[in-house]
């Protein structure tokens, strides 16, 4: 009982596909998106209160929502940007929903991921989306400006596209640092460097990667988690990269089918969840070796990586968990969606301790 646990606190069916949830920032709400069978899109804000949920909005849209973050926004607005299976990405302002505040055709297939910096006094400079797709590319874009993105990453000439399944943001500690890591269904995991418009390094991890995440995206870049198909998840000691070997990476098995998602906590970049295929949650902690980096045969300095725990793990659903967000307010607390078509509030407990 020493160990932290993972507590159904509420779960409520739907009647739609859920592809994603959100907690609000600063409030006890969330925000769920989907498609209904008919092919339109669901967005719901729901209140958790007196250990229920309760449906305080309720919006269909033309076109179904694939993925959402509020990270570009301010915490006075908190707007939730969008992306949807048109390739269109907007932005809505939650207290009207009718007409998005910022729309643009952003991709020409669907939008499979989404993340955002520079809001909510996370990461220095601009409030910046990056946005994946099926169409194989990545862009960057700022709410300001609106129908160009301020930066696209291609493939190559020749080289085949593949479908992007993951982008995340991190190393925005200044004004002028900030680089996109992106995964793609082959394995690819690409880091490009924002500040000089630059590959910075690239790897293959042999599995579709179906999510990237820094542990942290204001601080120089630490930990990045890529969960892959084939019940595998890398961790990335992004410290010090070596000139032919990259980044130092551990690799655990885990869930026993596709690791479809991983979330750091807010207040303790080394613990972080991971939803499985088969509807489990793992909890990890993450240690660092006694030194992080140290020299090569040829003393040129080279990255260690840690190890990592399973400190507690739940199977909540017959069907993978598609989302989880831990609210930033509330140690502990997360909301997660999977395909069952059913919403859960979690609590995980004694996460203080660790």
């Amino acid at each position: 009982m020493d160990k932290p646990q993972i507590i159904l606190h509420i779960q409520k069916s739907v009647n739609y596909t859920l592809y994603d949830a959100k907690w609000i920032p600063c409030s006890a709400k969330f925000v769920t998106l989907g498609n209904y069978p008919r092919g339109t899109g669901a967005i719901q804000i729901y209140e958790v209160s007196h250990g229920d949920v309760n449906v305080i909005k309720d919006v269909e849209k033309s076109k179904s929502f694939k993925c959402g973050t509020f990270g570009a926004s301010s915490l006075q607005n908190r707007h939730l940007a969008t992306g949807d299976f048109s390739g269109k990405l907007q932005i809505w302002d939650l207290e009207t929903l009718d007409l998005p505040i910022f729309s643009a055709q952003a991709h020409k297939e669907i939008i499979n991921c989404i993340d955002g910096v520079g809001g909510l006094g996370v990461g220095e400079g601009a409030p910046e989306l990056v946005t994946g797709s099926r169409d194989g590319l990545v862009k960057v874009w700022d709410p300001r400006q609106k129908n160009d993105p301020v930066a696209t990453m291609e493939p190559g000439e020749g080289e085949a596209k593949r479908d992007c399944w993951a982008v995340a943001f991190g190393d925005s500690y200044s004004a002028a640092d900030r680089c996109v890591a992106a995964g793609y269904d082959n394995g690819d995991v690409k880091l490009f460097d924002l500040r000089n418009m630059a590959l910075k390094w690239e790897t293959n991890v042999k599995n579709g990667v179906c999510c990237l995440e820094f542990d942290r995206k204001d601080i120089q870049m630490n930990k990045l988690v890529a969960t892959t198909l084939e019940s595998r998840f890398h961790v990335f000691d992004m410290r010090t990269q070596h000139p032919s070997k990259g980044y130092a990476s551990l690799v655990e098995k885990a869930h026993k089918s596709t690791v479809w998602l991983a979330r750091h906590l807010p207040q303790n970049r080394d613990i972080f969840m991971t939803l499985g295929g088969n509807g489990s949650l793992n909890l990890w902690k993450y240690s660092y070796p006694s030194a992080r980096s140290k020299k090569d045969s040829e003393g040129v300095e080279m990255g260690v990586a840690g190890t990592v725990d399973l400190l507690q793990n739940v199977t909540l659903s017959t069907q993978p968990v598609s989302s989880f967000d831990w609210s930033p307010d509330k140690m502990g607390l997360s909301v997660c969606t999977s395909f069952d078509q059913t919403l859960r509030v979690i609590i995980c407990t004694k996460l203080n301790t660790l």
